[in-house]
């Protein structure tokens, strides 16, 4: 039952099993969740913002990163360090990445694009995350600190197409 729940929580319900580019599809996953709740707040037909939505995103990282560091070490023993299929990590970046940004396609568009950039060339030391803890908690770190870069890069992004910051 515990590998069972935890094989769910990694693969972000089974997203980490595709058979390519398991990261990919972990990130699209987040994003998926990200537009529904969006969807559910009603910014995606105003086009708008809400700092409702932005709360239950800081509520869902965190729990996430939680159970996701959790089902990391539960699946450490079944899979291996830091295996293709946990998802769960690229899952939460790209919710940071998203997190403070209001709505539209482009950005849910840009959000993806930029976190699978930080995410797969793991630039100014987001590689020495993992390697150097390799522990459960690196798994989600590293990603963590992917989707701050992406974040950064992504309020400037919105600052240059004239679209108002959160902060």
């Amino acid at each position: 039952m515990k590998k069972s729940i935890a094989t769910i929580i990694a693969t972000s319900l089974g997203f980490g099993f595709a058979p390519v580019a398991p990261g990919t599809f972990g990130t699209a996953f987040g994003l998926i969740c990200y537009v529904a709740l969006a969807y559910g707040y009603g910014v995606v037909d105003s086009g708008g913002y809400s700092s409702s939505l932005d709360i239950v995103l800081i509520g869902l990282i965190i729990f996430c990163t939680a159970i996701g560091t959790w089902s990391a070490t539960v699946m450490e023993r079944y899979w291996g360090h830091d295996n293709g299929k946990i998802v769960i990590d690229e899952t939460i970046g790209v919710w940071i990445t998203i997190l403070c940004v209001p709505f539209s396609w482009i950005n849910v568009l840009l959000a993806f694009i930029l976190f699978r950039f930080f995410d797969i060339l793991k630039p100014l030391g987001v590689r020495a995350i993992d390697d150097k803890m390799h522990s459960p908690f690196s798994v989600m770190l590293d990603d963590i600190v992917a989707g701050i870069y992406a974040a950064i890069v992504m309020q400037v992004a919105v600052y240059a197409m004239n679209e108002s910051l959160i902060f």
